[in-house]
């Protein structure tokens, strides 16, 4: 039993080794076979690999030489570009070497004439200059002159062909002097006094005030007139104690002076104390009373008329003109008419009627400070609105409202047309009208005496004067000359407010008939 045992263990044993053996060997030869089926695929990969690869190679060095061709020809191209730009600038450079070329040379033929002919002029000025002396020795000879006799003689009788000449050297004189305005100052004296003064003096320029006694007239003047002093000194106006009876007249010309003055004389009569130190305390009472005055009468004005939004300090030299006074006419009252009436001839021809107030009101302003400063009220006027941010509506109607420039609006034409209503309205003004017409005529007389003149008109309120001469007596020289003689001439012979505009027209007319 036992030996079975062994034998079935032992034929299993074989059997294993033997199944082991047959199983390693078939597994080796399937292995084989698939390590030889991978090989063969690894073979076909690579094989196909190399084809791609030198497929692909043959393609890029394909793409390569097109791309290279291809540079090629655009290098070809733009070298033949720049070769052919290169033989263009090179003909442009020849054509512009061959016009030098050929411009020096006729320059250098035209600088061989030049100097042909300076060398020909040289003699001739040469020749000139000896046939010059010959004739000055033979004039001399003959006439039994000298040539500064001659000199002299020719001067006399060729006194008319240089007007021309006088002319312009007087235009240049003149030129000269206005640079230098202190040469100029005794011809403006005339401009200052009218400023200041007008035909009736003594009522301009005096104010009254009354004393409660004679014995008053001592307590002004004070001991050794030290109360007098000080109180002309302090205003600036002067004092005239006379014989009138119970008054005392304050004379000057600044008319807000004579009434502080007169406002703190009151104040002092009233009060009784008389001395130095009372007298400035009053004085600067009555100039801030006077200030006050002056503001609420120009705001009186603006509301008067309708105005509003004027600037206070154009609202305060507008009260200034109630203390002045044109041709006997209260300014400020003048400006008030004036407004009105440019107000109202504005709403008949349907234009702004606040402007046109606005204008009318403030077209004198510059008469509140021309007694202070430099220059006409039309100037200063046209400065203060500018200042004081006004309009150009409104700058151009002060400033055109004596005509001295072109209006630029209907505003400043109804504002002239004010202007001259309220002024010539009868009672407005204390000329006359037999001076007014006189002063005219006398203009006109005093253009048509000269030499020349055919007829001569007098505008613009006795302001301008034109003068018509006769083309054929008198020339473009003799104009200049005329003119002013003709201003001269007026300024020696005439009184008369502002300034006169003096036109000389020289008018040729050449006239034919076709038959």
């Amino acid at each position: 039993m036992w030996t079975e045992v062994i034998a079935v263990v032992i034929t299993l044993i074989v059997t294993a080794i033997v199944v082991y053996f047959a199983t390693t060997a078939y597994y080796k030869k399937v292995s084989e076979a698939k390590i030889g089926n991978a090989d063969e695929k690894a073979r076909e990969i690579i094989d196909e690999a190399v084809k791609t690869a030198e497929t692909r190679k043959r393609e890029a060095m394909l793409e390569a030489k097109e791309e290279s061709i291809r540079v090629k020809n655009d290098l070809d191209k733009e070298v033949k570009e720049r070769r052919a730009e290169i033989q263009r600038s090179e003909r442009r450079i020849v054509q512009k070497e061959e016009n030098l070329d050929r411009k020096l040379e006729a320059i250098e033929k035209r600088e061989a004439g030049f100097a042909a002919k300076e060398e020909e002029i040289n003699k001739q000025k040469a020749q000139v200059a000896r046939l010059n002396e010959e004739r000055l020795q033979e004039l001399e000879r003959i006439s039994g002159l000298t040539s500064e006799q001659a000199k002299e003689y020719l001067l006399k009788t060729v006194e008319e062909d240089v007007k021309l000449d006088t002319a312009k050297l007087i235009k240049e004189m003149e030129h000269r002097a206005k640079e230098e305005a202190d040469k100029k100052a005794k011809e403006y004296v005339v401009t200052a006094i009218q400023k200041c003064a007008a035909d009736h003096v003594a009522e301009t320029t005096i104010s009254v005030v009354q004393l409660p006694n004679d014995e008053m007239k001592g307590r002004i003047i004070g001991r050794e007139g030290r109360n007098i002093r000080t109180l002309e000194t302090m205003t600036g106006v002067d004092l005239i104690i006379d014989d009138t009876p119970e008054a005392v007249i304050l004379s000057g010309f600044d008319p807000i002076r004579r009434e502080v003055a007169r406002i703190a004389l009151e104040k002092l009569i009233v009060d009784g104390r008389i001395h130095p130190a009372r007298i400035e305390e009053m004085v600067e009472k009555a100039q801030k009373e006077v200030e006050t005055m002056i503001r609420e009468e120009g705001e009186a004005a603006t509301l008067e008329v309708g105005v509003h939004g004027i600037h206070p300090e154009l609202v305060r030299l507008l009260g200034r003109m109630k203390f002045r006074t044109s041709y006997g006419q209260n300014a400020l009252k003048h400006s008030i008419e004036v407004a009105q009436l440019s107000g109202l001839l504005a709403a008949e021809i349907g234009v702004d009627v606040r402007v046109a107030k606005r204008a009318g009101l403030l077209h004198d302003i510059g008469k509140s400070v021309d007694h202070d400063m430099e220059g006409s009220h039309i100037q200063l006027g046209v400065e203060l609105c500018r200042k004081y941010k006004e309009s150009a509506t409104v700058i151009n109607a002060v400033e055109a409202h004596h005509g001295d420039v072109e209006a630029q609006s209907l505003i400043a034409c109804l504002v002239q047309a004010a202007d001259t209503i309220s002024a010539a309205r009868p009672g407005a003004r204390r000329e006359t009208l037999e001076t007014y017409s006189n002063r005219l005529k006398q203009l006109e007389d005093i253009s048509n005496g000269f030499k020349g003149v055919d007829k001569s008109f007098a505008i613009q309120a006795g302001r301008e004067i034109r003068v018509m001469v006769v083309p054929e007596q008198v020339s473009d020289a003799d104009m200049v000359l005329m003119a002013r003689d003709i201003s001269k001439k007026i300024e020696a012979e005439m009184e008369y407010p502002g300034q006169i505009k003096v036109n000389v027209i020289r008018e040729s007319r050449v006239t034919d008939y076709a038959k």
